[in-house]
């Protein structure tokens, strides 16, 4: 392998990274790995499959890996940890930030989790029980320790020469969080208000006070909705006594975005948030073959509505051929009104006072298409077949599964979410169901009353 390889992140690297594996000569990609983010790096784990992770990871520097693993998916981090021994694995966790720390804990089984809390000194202990003490997906657990604050009765200088003592500043620094002598969260100073400002001038005279916190309790997507909305690049996470707690940058805001972002389409497709795109075989099959065979069922449940018309469909040949697509235009163009409601709904764009409206709008938008379809297919039926009543039915019948679509659309994901269920896993497997069905019966019974 030539060391002088041009190489950038993506499927080049990929396949040199095997190659390298295969040929045992993985080290001399260290340089080319080493300038990798750990994000590209985590995604490159995830792209090998289990023997060449393993050794691609058993390369990693025992620093880099404890930055790593918080890239992982939870899947493959598991595979990646069921492959380290307990002291390495202690070694890596504990010198991770709480944050990270406290999410990897999570994964892993309680003896560990204690070996590893027990092998952190009592500061380090304590900020890691602070995160692991909020639920998943909160604020909390989100949130970063690491936060600058300074008090509001300080000057400008006082605060430049404060910060000049410091070697490096947290990442994305775009202001420092201002507290009482208890500690109460009061507002944030901007850097360039820092920089800029007269040196005399008293924090509390240049700090922005209507600058808002986030409780701790707060939902990670509610979290990224704000950030989404607002533009923001950090902001103060406080208790309910509204004491600072720490703070969560953009970050990772657009982390828990780009996750929900997976969710929504893993779950589409009846598939685990998690799942390892190089899993074992066995685990994918099964966790795929639930989903299969709820279709399968949904699928019968169609096919025994066919059945009911088996004598019209005999008389008329036609009827077979057309069949399909009344109903593939009904799934079509519900599954485009069913992304549109679970995006509304992802976004909190959706809510009871503006349901109707939107429910009105996407049957207009039904009954637009399915007059317009319906003549093109009319038109086309009645030139293949030259039967008028036939063009009729089938216009009908297209006209009122686009209908039921545009309806189910909106309908079964607001119902789903009412229920307890996910939307994003369950709407498309009952929205294709009701439009098999209603097409299929739309169409085979309007010709059986009409055309026989």
């Amino acid at each position: 392998m030539n060391q002088e390889t041009d190489l950038h992140y993506g499927e080049d690297l990929v396949s040199l990274t095997l190659a390298a594996i295969q040929q045992e000569r993985l080290h001399e990609l260290d340089d080319k790995l080493s300038a990798l983010t750990e994000a590209e790096l985590a995604n490159l784990l995830e792209s090998l499959p289990p023997e060449q992770r393993t050794a691609l990871w058993d390369s990693c520097p025992e620093s880099r890996q404890g930055d790593l693993l918080p890239y992982l998916r939870d899947e493959v981090r598991a595979s990646v940890i069921g492959t380290m021994a307990e002291d390495a694995l202690v070694s890596v966790v504990q010198v991770m930030p709480a944050e990270d720390m406290a999410e990897v804990i999570d994964d892993l089984p309680a003896d560990v989790s204690e070996a590893i809390l027990d092998s952190l000194d009592a500061e380090n202990r304590k900020r890691v029980e602070r995160v692991l003490a909020y639920e998943e997906g909160t604020a909390g657990r989100l949130m970063s320790l690491n936060v600058l604050s300074v008090s509001p009765d300080v000057t400008l200088a006082v605060v430049l020469r404060w910060l000049r003592r410091h070697e490096t500043l947290p990442a994305h620094t775009d202001s420092l969080m201002v507290v009482s002598d208890k500690g109460t969260y009061l507002g944030k100073l901007a850097m360039d208000a820092i920089v800029t400002g007269n040196p005399d001038t008293l924090v509390e005279n240049k700090m922005d006070r209507d600058a808002a916190a986030i409780t701790a309790t707060t939902s990670e997507h509610d979290v990224a909705g704000i950030f989404d909305r607002c533009e923001l690049i950090s902001v103060a996470v406080v208790d309910d006594e509204g004491m600072l707690l720490g703070r969560i940058t953009f970050d990772d805001a657009m982390t828990v975005l780009k996750d929900e972002a997976d969710h929504a389409l893993l779950k589409s497709a009846g598939l685990a948030e998690e799942e390892d795109l190089f899993a074992p075989a066995i685990p994918s099959a099964k966790r795929r073959g639930i989903w299969l065979g709820i279709n399968l069922i949904t699928v019968f449940l169609a096919a025994w509505v066919v059945s009911q018309f088996e004598e019209v469909l005999g008389q008329l040949v036609a009827l077979a051929i057309l069949m399909p697509v009344v109903a593939s235009m009904g799934g079509i163009a519900g599954s485009q009104t069913l992304t549109l409601t679970i995006r509304g709904m992802a976004l909190d764009q959706i809510a009871t006072g503006n349901v109707r409206w939107l429910t009105r709008k996407e049957l207009t938008v039904g009954a637009i298409n399915g007059a317009v379809w319906a003549f093109v297919v009319s038109l086309a039926v009645y030139l293949w077949f030259n039967n008028v009543g036939l063009s009729i039915v089938i216009a009908v019948a297209m006209m009122l599964n686009l209908l039921v679509a545009a309806l189910c659309g909106v309908g079964v994901p607001l119902m789903l979410k009412r229920a307890g269920a996910d939307p994003a896993l369950a709407g498309a497997v009952i929205l294709t169901t009701v439009t098999d069905v209603v097409g299929f019966f739309t169409f085979l019974g309007l010709a059986s009353v009409f055309l026989i």
